[in-house]
Formats: C-alpha cells, sequence, structure tokens
C-alpha cells in the first residue's frame, strides 16, 4: 500500500475507547475490534491477544494507522484474497479520519465462500460495527519549552500561560524558578515570542 502522508495540522482524531462489533454473512461471523494504539508494538499486542482469544478463529485481519507526523500505516489480508479484507479495514480509517488507532476482523468461515466481493463488503461491515460506538476525540501536537526565572516574575509568567492555554508538564523550584511547558504546535512561535517580552526569563532548548 502507498505511503500515508503525514499530516499538516496540529491536531488529529483517534478514540479512547475500544469498539467491538459482529456482522454475519453466510454462516461465517466477523468480529470486529477498534483499539487505541500509541505505536505498531501495541498495536500488534492487540492482534496477538485476539488470536489467543478466538484461537479456533481461520483468519485475523487487521489495519492500523500509527503516528500522524511520521506516518506508519498497514492493512493485513491474513491469507484472505490481496485487498479482500485489510484495505477494505483501512479505508474505514480514513473514512472516519482517525490516528492511532488499529481494527481488527476476526472471522469464523461458516462453510460458504463469499467471493472476493463478498469479503470486502464482510471485512468492511466488520471495521464499521467495531467503530460504531467508540468514543471519538481530537488530541493535539505539543512542542516542549524548557524556562527559568526569577521568582518577582512569577505572576507574569504564570499570567501568560494561562492566556495562551500552556500546559506546565514539569516543576522545577530552587534558588530560580523553572517549568518545563507545552504548548500546541501552532502556538508555539506566539510563545517563544511573549516569553521573550518578559525580560529575565530564560529560555533553554526546545527539548521535545
Amino acid at each position: 500500500m502507498h505511503q500515508q502522508e503525514a499530516i499538516h495540522t496540529d491536531n488529529f482524531r483517534t478514540i479512547y475507547t475500544t469498539g467491538e462489533g459482529l456482522y454475519k454473512e453466510k454462516g461465517s461471523k466477523f468480529i470486529g475490534y477498534a483499539f487505541p494504539a500509541n505505536t505498531v508494538e501495541e498495536a500488534m499486542e492487540h492482534v496477538n491477544a485476539l488470536k489467543v482469544k478466538y484461537h479456533d478463529a481461520r483468519h485475523y485481519c487487521f489495519a492500523y494507522r500509527i503516528n500522524p507526523t511520521q506516518p506508519q500505516v498497514r492493512a493485513n489480508d491474513d491469507g484472505e484474497p490481496s485487498n479482500s479484507a485489510g484495505m477494505p479495514i483501512y479505508n474505514q480509517l480514513l473514512s472516519a479520519d482517525l490516528w492511532n488507532v488499529i481494527v481488527v476482523v476476526v472471522r469464523y468461515f461458516g462453510g460458504t465462500k463469499l467471493g472476493v466481493s463478498g469479503l470486502i463488503n464482510a471485512y468492511k461491515e466488520g471495521a464499521v460495527e467495531s467503530l460504531k460506538d467508540v468514543k471519538i476525540e481530537t488530541e493535539y501536537l505539543t512542542e516542549e519549552v524548557e524556562i527559568e526565572f526569577d521568582y518577582p516574575l512569577m505572576n507574569d509568567v504564570m499570567r501568560l500561560i494561562k492566556e495562551l492555554e500552556v500546559s506546565i508538564i514539569e516543576e522545577k523550584m530552587g534558588i530560580s524558578a523553572g517549568y518545563i511547558l507545552g504548548i500546541r504546535k501552532s502556538n508555539h512561535t506566539l510563545l517563544m515570542k511573549r516569553l521573550e517580552q518578559i525580560h529575565g526569563v530564560k529560555i533553554h532548548k526546545n527539548i521535545s
């Protein structure tokens, strides 16, 4: 399959709940699962777990889209005819514009062959069912900035943090105050500019 292009915004859609669904066709059962997965390793753990849970099934077809900034994508037919299983599943992830998600469709063969067109539809519907009730959320890509300043500047810094909706990832309090901040990529340049306007704030190299 063609390599997926990286996104060009600082946000993406993903799921934060597991989905499950069932589609039946001519005696065959297609059990669909959707899982959040931040890495390929995590995605494959779900596949392997389903192979144990449904050890007597015929096929475990899946597709995933991982890491929107450096995409890792895959569609796997697991022995079904080429592009009859993995791609129909993958296309549902594309249609829903979801990242960091794997969908697995487990097939129990019912004794009647469905043909390629029948398989394409069945795996598509299995994926649709798995995604029907999942909870979708928008996640934001962030960058981290480390700053250090004297305590009299605390009010100015905190006012800016609140105004730009910056998250405080870590506090480093000693002789001077320090924070590791998280900021949406789209607001990073503005944050740096505003920090430079507070005389006395030291900005360390970005750490993300």
